[in-house]
């Protein structure tokens, strides 16, 4: 059987979504208002599906919960600064690993499962646990496609260069590949190129 039909995969992954759903901030899908780590746990399955169709069950579960009930922990919870957010992250990371492995543990996944679920929210190893990996390309799609257009208006041009950078930085060349498929807008084209150095 196809680990995506069993019974405890899909109680998880609806109960992500149950949780994920209840994030106060919207967004609009359709005709329909949704929570945003919602929309996003989404992407990230979508994404998954279309560069990795052979991941495995850790990656697919993984998917799903990486920012599961990121609201619970605004930004604003921490100071302002590169140091406090760099503890805000790093709390993120251990508080989205604990919240899901909760819930795997609550729908029968055994302990050797919910620890390689946890070690890709926490992203260990990226570039060398090809797990982690997948998650981390699927991650800067979803950020590249829902947010980097944003982020023109509200930050300096040089600011936006450095974060994509970076983003290059952790994708692999299968991630660089469908990130350049993505439609941009001129603007953005313009500034993706300047990051690239093309």
């Amino acid at each position: 059987m196809d680990f995506k039909e069993t019974t405890r995969f899909q109680a998880a992954i609806e109960a992500f979504d149950t949780l994920n759903a209840m994030d106060p901030n919207r967004v609009r899908v359709g005709s329909r208002e949704i929570g945003k780590e919602l929309q996003d746990a989404w992407a990230m399955t979508r994404w998954i599906e279309t560069m990795y169709p052979e991941a495995n069950e850790a990656v697919h579960l993984a998917a799903r919960c990486q920012h599961l009930c990121r609201w619970e922990v605004p930004r604003d919870s921490y100071p302002e600064g590169r140091a406090s957010y760099h503890q805000w992250r790093t709390y993120l990371k251990q508080f989205h690993a604990e919240k899901s492995a909760t819930v795997l543990e609550s729908v029968g996944y055994e302990a050797a499962m919910i620890e390689r679920v946890r070690t890709i929210n926490l992203k260990e190893h990226l570039k060398t646990n090809p797990e982690v990996q997948q998650i981390e390309d699927a991650l800067c799609l979803v950020f590249l496609e829902t947010q980097f257009e944003g982020y023109l208006d509200e930050w300096e041009a040089a600011k936006v260069i450095r974060i994509l950078q970076k983003t290059w930085t952790k994708m692999s060349e299968r991630g660089h590949a469908a990130a350049m498929s993505l439609t941009y807008s001129d603007r953005a084209k313009e500034i993706l190129g300047k990051a690239l150095g093309s």
